[in-house]
C-alpha cells in the first residue's frame, strides 16, 4: 500500500481530534449529573445551578480551559428522544401574509383565490403556489396582481415595492420576496422569544421555503406554556367596549329569537340573579326560569356588570360563537352597533350557585368599526415587563412611544368622560377591561392585570418585546418526550449498541481468525471517528440515530467481508499473502465492489435525508457518516495491521480451522431452479397486493393521515378496548387504544380536531383526555398528568400531533423518496455495468422487496405484539433496505462483469451460476452481519423503534432471497440471445 506513512498521521490525528471533541461531551455529561444531584427532582432548580456556573472554568487541558457554556456547545447534541423536551413545527400564515400585504383587500377575485388556495392545497405543494395558480385561473387575465385595489397599495409602492404598471410575473417575483421577508421575520420574532424563556441548547430553523420553522426545545416540560409561547401571534389591542346595559336590549332580542330555533325540553332550573335578568320582562320570575326556555341566558353560569355581559361555561363558547354569527341575529343590533365585535376572556374560576369552583370565560362586546381595526393596536408598545400590581398579583406593564402615548391620552379620556371601559386584548382574548377613574392617562405608561400567575406575566412580558408575529404560526407538527422515558431510550440504544459490537466482533474472529481481531480494531477505530465527526460538526445525536450507529457495525465489517474473501479466493489459486492482499485490494479484486455496493447506500441515504425529518434525518446522517468512515478504517486502518503480520509472521489465512471450507467448492443451479423461484415470488407478490389494496389495507400512522398520538402510562395493568370505548365516548370521535410494550402502557391515537390548528385545541385535546382519564389517577393533577418532568412514571410519557397539512407533505415526500431511490440506482447501474439489464435486474429486486415487506406489514399488523405502523420510520426502513438489498447484488453482477471479461468456461447461465457460487460467502456472510445487529436492535432497542427495525430485518432477508433468486434470472432472461451467443463464443473458443 502507497503512503502507509500518510494514512498513518491522519489516522492518528484524526482520532486525537475525535477524542478532544469527544471530551467536551464527557465533562458536560457530568457536570449534568452533579447539578441533577444537587437539584433533586426539582428540574427548575437543575436549571439554575447550570446557568450559575456558565462562566466557570469545568474543562483545563493544560494548553487552554473552558467553560460550562464552551463545553455545553460543543458536545454532541441529543435529540428529543433521547434527552425529553418538545419539537415543533410550525406554519407561517402565507394566507396573512398575502391579506397583510394586500392591505386586506375586498377584491373578490383576490378572496376567492385565497379560498380557493386554502381548499385545494396539495402535499409538497406551496400555499403560494397555489395562490397563484388559482389567482390566474380566477382573473382569465381581467384583473392583475399589481392592481391598486389588490398589491399595488401604499404599503408595496416604492422601491422594492410592486407598481401599477407591473405584469403578473414581475409582481409574483415582488410577492415572493416580501413573503420570504415576512417568514425571516417570522423567525427573529421566535428565536428572541425562545432565547428569552430559559431552555439549554434550543434548536430554531427555517424549513426551506415552505413557510414552516422548526423548533426543538430539549429539557422543556410545560407543554402548554411552550405552545403558547411559540403559537401566540402576540397581537395586542385596545377596544373600547360596551356596558352590559348598552347591549342588554340585543341580548334579550336574540334570546327571543333563538327560541324559534332552538327547541328543548322543559326543565327547572336556578340562574343566577344579574342585571341581564333586569331586562326580561315583570312577569318572569328573576331568580327561577326553565331550562331549556331561553337558549342564550340558560348558559350563563354567573353575573356579569360593567364591560362583562356574563360569565358561560368554556364548552358553550362555540355555541354562543355561532348564534351571533347568524344574519338574523346580528340585524337585531341597533344601527350604532353593527359592528360589535363579541370576545371571551381567558378563563377564570368563580363560585356557582352552590358555591363551588366553576371554571369560566367572560364575555365582552368591543366597538368594532367597517374595518375591524382597534382604537389602538400593540405596535405602539415599546417596552413591557412582568411585574405586580397594588393588590400584590402578576401584572405586565407597558411603556407606548410618542405616537402611542398621545392616543392612549386620548382614549383614556374619552372612556373617563363616558364612564366606559378599555379592553386590552391579546391574540383575540380580553385580558382585562379596566375602567378610568383619575382622568387621562399621559406619558405612555399602562399595565395590563388579571387572573395572571408569575410565569404567564413573564411570558407575556416576553412576546411582547419580542414583537408580534408577521401571521399566524399554527402548530402544524408536534413532538413531547418525557426524560424518564428519553434515559430508557438511552438505556435500550446503549445496550443494543454494546451488544451488537461484541456479536460482530466475535463472529469475524470466529470466521475469519486473526483477520477478524484486525477488522474489529478497525471497527473500533470507526466508531471513535464516526462520534468524533458527529461531535465536531454539531449533529445530533437520536434514537434512529443509534440505530444507524447499529447498522453502521454491520456495513463496517462489509467491506472486509469483501476483502477477505476475495483474498482467500486468490490465496487458493496458489498466490503468496502479499501478491494475494495486493489482489484482493485492487480494483478488479475488491474495491469495485465496495465501490458500487457503498455509491447505492450513499444514494439511498442521501435520499432520505433530504426528505427526511426529525430523527429520520438524524438516522440518515448517521448512515452516510458511517459509510465514509467505514470506507476509511476498512480499506486503510485494517490494511495497515495487514501489511503488518505480512511483514512479520506472514500467518494470515483470512479463515480458521473451522470456516477454511465453508463454501469452497458449491456447485447449486440457482438459474434452473427460477421457475419455482419465479412461481413462489409472484405468488408473494399478488398476496401482497391483494392484501394491501382489497383486504387488510394498511395501518397508516398519524405520519400519513394526520392525528395526534400519546404514550400514556397507567398505574397498573389495563384493558385497551375499554380505554378505546371510554375516549370515543369522550371525543365524539373513535379513538385507538394499543398496549405499547407493557399491559399498562397504551398508545392512544385520535384525530379529534385533527383539521383545526392552534394553541387552543391542543389544550382542549389535554383537557378532554386527562377528565376521560381522571379516574384512573386519583392522585395526578391534570399538569402532572400533561407535562413531562425528571421522574415521570404515570400520566402521558410522549405526545405527538401531525397536522392535515404536513401529513400529505410527508406521505407525498415519502412516495418520492422511494421512487427517487429506486431511479437513482436504476441510472447508477446502468451507467457502471454499461448495459440497462443489470439494472432491470437490481430494481426487479428491490421492487420484489419493497412490496414483500409491505405484505408482511399489511398482512400482520392486526396481531403483531409490536405497532406496525406506515410512518416517516417505516419509509427509513424502506428506503435502507432499498440500499442494502443493492449491496449483495452487486457483488454478483461484478462477479458475472469479472468472469465475462476474463475466461470462465461454458455458457452465459454457467457464468452466472459460477458467479452466484463462488460470491455465496460474502453474500451470506454481509447479510448475516446485519441480521446479527437488527436482532440485537429488535429484542434490546426499544418498543419505539421495534416495527422500524422488524421491516429492515424482513427486507435484509428478502433482499438477500431476491439479490439471489430474482435479480440473476431476470439478468439472465432479458440479455439478447446474441450478447449471449457472442460472449459463449468468446469464451468457449478453441485456444
Amino acid at each position: 500500500m502507497q503512503n502507509k506513512g500518510l494514512i498513518k498521521f491522519f489516522a492518528i490525528l484524526f482520532a486525537l481530534v475525535s477524542i478532544y471533541q469527544l471530551s467536551f461531551t464527557y465533562v458536560a455529561s457530568n457536570v449534568k449529573s452533579e447539578a441533577k444531584a444537587f437539584a433533586g427532582d426539582n428540574p427548575d432548580k437543575e436549571l439554575k445551578y447550570l446557568d450559575s456556573i456558565g462562566k466557570v472554568k469545568v474543562l483545563n487541558l493544560g494548553f487552554t480551559d473552558f467553560t460550562y457554556d464552551e463545553v455545553k456547545n460543543k458536545q454532541i447534541n441529543k435529540g428529543l428522544d433521547l434527552e425529553g423536551g418538545i419539537n415543533v413545527i410550525l406554519q407561517i400564515s402565507i394566507k396573512d401574509v398575502l391579506k397583510g400585504l394586500a392591505n386586506n383587500s375586498k377584491n373578490p377575485v383576490f378572496n376567492k383565490s385565497l379560498a380557493d388556495a386554502t381548499a385545494n392545497l396539495e402535499g409538497n405543494k406551496s400555499y403560494l403556489d397555489k395562490f397563484f395558480e388559482a389567482f390566474d385561473a380566477n382573473s382569465s387575465g381581467t384583473t392583475k396582481l399589481a392592481s391598486p385595489e389588490i398589491f399595488a397599495n401604499r404599503n408595496l409602492q416604492g422601491e422594492g415595492g410592486i407598481a401599477f404598471e407591473m405584469s403578473d410575473a414581475q409582481a409574483k417575483k415582488v410577492i415572493r420576496k416580501k413573503v420570504d421577508e415576512s417568514i425571516e421575520s417570522a423567525y427573529k420574532v421566535l428565536r428572541e422569544r425562545i432565547d428569552k424563556f430559559g431552555v439549554t441548547q434550543p434548536n430554531i430553523q427555517k424549513l426551506g421555503a415552505t413557510g414552516r420553522i422548526l423548533v426543538e426545545l430539549p429539557g422543556a416540560k410545560d407543554v402548554d406554556r411552550i405552545k403558547k409561547l411559540l403559537g401566540g401571534k402576540a397581537q395586542l389591542e385596545f377596544w373600547e367596549t360596551y356596558k352590559i346595559e348598552e347591549i342588554g336590549n340585543f341580548l334579550v332580542a336574540t334570546n327571543e329569537a333563538l327560541k324559534k330555533t332552538e327547541i328543548k325540553k322543559t326543565e327547572t332550573k336556578t340562574v343566577a340573579k344579574d342585571s341581564l335578568n333586569a331586562l326580561l320582562t315583570d312577569t318572569q320570575d328573576s331568580t327561577k326560569a326553565k331550562k331549556g326556555n331561553d337558549p342564550l341566558f340558560d348558559k350563563i353560569v354567573g353575573q356579569g356588570g360593567g364591560p362583562v355581559l356574563g360569565y358561560f361555561a368554556p364548552k358553550d363558547t362555540a355555541t354562543i360563537n355561532a348564534y351571533f354569527k347568524r344574519p338574523e341575529i346580528r340585524i337585531l343590533l341597533a344601527a350604532d352597533q353593527h359592528y360589535a365585535k363579541f370576545v371571551w376572556s381567558k378563563p377564570t374560576t368563580i363560585k356557582d350557585a352552590k358555591a363551588k369552583d366553576v371554571e369560566v370565560v367572560e364575555l365582552y362586546a368591543l366597538k368594532g368599526n367597517r374595518d375591524n381595526v382597534p382604537a389602538m393596536n400593540g405596535g405602539l408598545v415599546t417596552d413591557a415587563k412582568d411585574t405586580f400590581d397594588q393588590m400584590g398579583k402578576p401584572a405586565v406593564s407597558m411603556q407606548m412611544n410618542s405616537q402611542g402615548a398621545k392616543v392612549w391620552e386620548e382614549l383614556t379620556g374619552r372612556a373617563f368622560s363616558q364612564k366606559s371601559y378599555i379592553a386590552i386584548v391579546l391574540d383575540n382574548i380580553v385580558y382585562s377591561a379596566p375602567g378610568v377613574t383619575s382622568g387621562p392617562i399621559a406619558g405612555g405608561r399602562s399595565e395590563i392585570t388579571g387572573s395572571f400567575d408569575v410565569a404567564e406575566t413573564k411570558d407575556l412580558a416576553n412576546v411582547l418585546n419580542a414583537g408580534k408575529l408577521p401571521a399566524s404560526a399554527d402548530i402544524i407538527q408536534s413532538t413531547v418526550v418525557g426524560p424518564s422515558l428519553g434515559q430508557a431510550a438511552i438505556d435500550a440504544g446503549t445496550i443494543s449498541s454494546v451488544l451488537g459490537f461484541l456479536l460482530v466482533c466475535l463472529w469475524m474472529v470466529f470466521y475469519y481468525g486473526k483477520a477478524g481481531w484486525y477488522a474489529n480494531l478497525a471497527l473500533l477505530l470507526n466508531l471513535l471517528f464516526l462520534f468524533g465527526i458527529m461531535a465536531s460538526f454539531g449533529f445530533v445525536l437520536t434514537l434512529p440515530g443509534i440505530a444507524g450507529i447499529v447498522l453502521t457495525l454491520g456495513t463496517a465489517v462489509d467491506a472486509n467481508i469483501i476483502i477477505f474473501e476475495r483474498a482467500k479466493e486468490e490465496l487458493r489459486e496458489g498466490k503468496s499473502l502479499s501478491e494475494a492482499v495486493v489482489a484482493s485490494y485492487g480494483w478488479h479484486g475488491a474495491m469495485r465492489s465496495i465501490i458500487d455496493a457503498n455509491v447505492t447506500h450513499v444514494l439511498t441515504g442521501a435520499i432520505l435525508f433530504i426528505f427526511g425529518t426529525g430523527p429520520i434525518k438524524g438516522f440518515a446522517l448517521t448512515l452516510l457518516i458511517g459509510i465514509v468512515t467505514s470506507m476509511f478504517t476498512s480499506i486503510f486502518i485494517a490494511r495497515i495491521f495487514i501489511d503488518r503480520n505480512i511483514a512479520g509472521k506472514g500467518d494470515l489465512t483470512f479463515s480458521t480451522n473451522i470456516t477454511k471450507n465453508w463454501f469452497t467448492n458449491f456447485h447449486f443451479d440457482f438459474i434452473k431452479i427460477k421457475k419455482f423461484t419465479y412461481i413462489f415470488s409472484s405468488i408473494v407478490v399478488v398476496v401482497s397486493l391483494v392484501s394491501i389494496f382489497f383486504v387488510n389495507g394498511l395501518d397508516e400512522g398519524v405520519d400519513f393521515v394526520g392525528g395526534r398520538t400519546f404514550q400514556v402510562k397507567f398505574e397498573k395493568p389495563i384493558d385497551a378496548t375499554v380505554i378505546s370505548d371510554e375516549l370515543s365516548a369522550a371525543f365524539g370521535t373513535p379513538v385507538e387504544a394499543k398496549i405499547l410494550g407493557d399491559d399498562d402502557q397504551l398508545k392512544i391515537t385520535t384525530k379529534y380536531k385533527i383539521q383545526q390548528d392552534g394553541v387552543a385545541v391542543d389544550e382542549e385535546v389535554n383537557q378532554i383526555l386527562y377528565k376521560a382519564l381522571a379516574k384512573y389517577y386519583p392522585n395526578t393533577s391534570y399538569d402532572k398528568f400533561t407535562n413531562t418532568y425528571d421522574g415521570k412514571t404515570v400520566g402521558v410519557l410522549q405526545a405527538s400531533k401531525v397536522g392535515a397539512s404536513i401529513s400529505e407533505d410527508i406521505k407525498t415526500n415519502s412516495y418520492w423518496a422511494v421512487l427517487g431511490a429506486m431511479a437513482a440506482i436504476f441510472l447508477y447501474l446502468m451507467v457502471s455495468f454499461r448495459k440497462w439489464q443489470y439494472s432491470l435486474g437490481a430494481i426487479a429486486a428491490v421492487a420484489h422487496d419493497v412490496i414483500f415487506v409491505l405484505g408482511i406489514y399489511s398482512l400482520c399488523y392486526k396481531f403483531m405484539p409490536f405497532h406496525m405502523e406506515m410512518d416517516q420510520h417505516f419509509i427509513a426502513a424502506i428506503l435502507t433496505v432499498i440500499g442494502y438489498s443493492m449491496n449483495d447484488t452487486v457483488i454478483v453482477f461484478d462477479r458475472i462483469r469479472e468472469f465475462i471479461i476474463g475466461n470462465r468456461k461454458g455458457s452465459f447461465e454457467d457464468i452466472v451460476n459460477a458467479s452466484i457460487n463462488t460470491t455465496l460467502s460474502r453474500t451470506l456472510n454481509t447479510s448475516l452481519m446485519m441480521i446479527i445487529v437488527l436482532l440485537t436492535m429488535f429484542i434490546f432497542g426499544g418498543e419505539s423503534i421495534r416495527g422500524f427495525i422488524f421491516a429492515m430485518l424482513v427486507g435484509i432477508v428478502v433482499g438477500t432471497y431476491s439479490s439471489l433468486f430474482i435479480a440473476t434470472p431476470v439478468l439472465v432472461d432479458t440479455i439478447s440471445s446474441d450478447d449471449k451467443h457472442n460472449i459463449e463464443d468468446k469464451h468457449n473458443k478453441a485456444e
